[in-house]
């Protein structure tokens, strides 16, 4: 018996906002569950991605800043390319709905905390405030050819924040060069891997991010891409991806 609770999929608590988009909350829970069954991380992360081609890039969904009072979003109806990583970091945690809701607080914030201020602004806050699920591989995917940068990430060169409210992070970055990229480099990445593109940028780690798919037919990066041509989460072939690009960062979950 479906009740009004699993037929309205907009609905707002007094700390949680949700669109469920296409699916409904038991069509979620059967998700989470069939996927909690695939042993290899991966494989995992690859299935729950796949179900997200199609859903419309959406920016700006997050509600929160410096002086707004942080909600916990969960929107499957629109993502960009980081709120897509968001949401199958945390599905691939968990078995049901419920969990999937709780695993989104522990993925987005550190120590699970809602607020704008504990929120991972920055792809590489994942590794250091996430280090018991997701390591950063780059180094080992790269050896000896990666390229390492001592960045203030949200400090721009004239003292003023990218985001407001958010103190500097002296941070180390790891990226391997575009030119780098050989066929041994590529043969390390994984199905499930989480791709940065790195920022030249002082003040930013990465300019976007998406997911490593390895198949048959070479490498994909599943993302949310906001082109006007596309506007959607689609697979995009690696190599002509990244080829303009400066460099690529890689988390691994665990």
């Amino acid at each position: 018996m479906t009740t009004l609770y699993d037929s309205i999929k907009l609905y707002m608590t007094e700390k949680m906002q949700t669109h469920l988009g296409k699916w409904t909350v038991e069509e979620l829970d059967l998700l989470l569950h069939d996927s909690s069954m695939i042993r290899d991380v991966g494989e995992r992360i690859g299935f729950l991605s796949k179900q997200f081609l199609g859903v419309a890039y959406q920016g700006s969904t997050l509600v929160g800043d410096a002086h707004t009072l942080e909600i916990l979003v969960l929107n499957l109806a629109g993502v960009d390319c980081f709120t897509l990583i968001d949401y199958v970091e945390a599905m691939r945690l968990s078995g049901s709905f419920s969990e999937f809701t709780e695993n989104l607080k522990g993925v987005r914030y550190r120590r699970g905390e809602v607020s704008f201020e504990m929120r991972n602004h920055f792809f590489t806050d994942w590794p250091e405030y996430n280090a018991g699920t997701i390591e950063d591989v780059t180094a080992v995917i790269g050896g000896p050819k990666i390229i390492s940068v001592h960045k203030r990430l949200n400090l721009k060169g004239d003292g003023t924040p990218i985001i407001p409210g958010i103190p500097p992070k002296e941070r180390e970055i790891h990226y391997i060069p575009v030119n780098a990229l050989d066929n041994l480099i590529l043969g390390r990445l994984k199905t499930g891997d989480y791709a940065g593109v790195y920022s030249d940028v002082d003040e930013l780690d990465v300019s976007h991010v998406g997911i490593v798919i390895t198949t048959e037919d070479g490498i994909f990066l599943r993302h949310a891409s906001s082109r006007m041509s596309h506007r959607k989460v689609i697979d995009e072939e690696f190599k002509g991806y990244i080829a303009e690009k400066q460099g690529l960062v890689v988390l691994r979950p665990r």
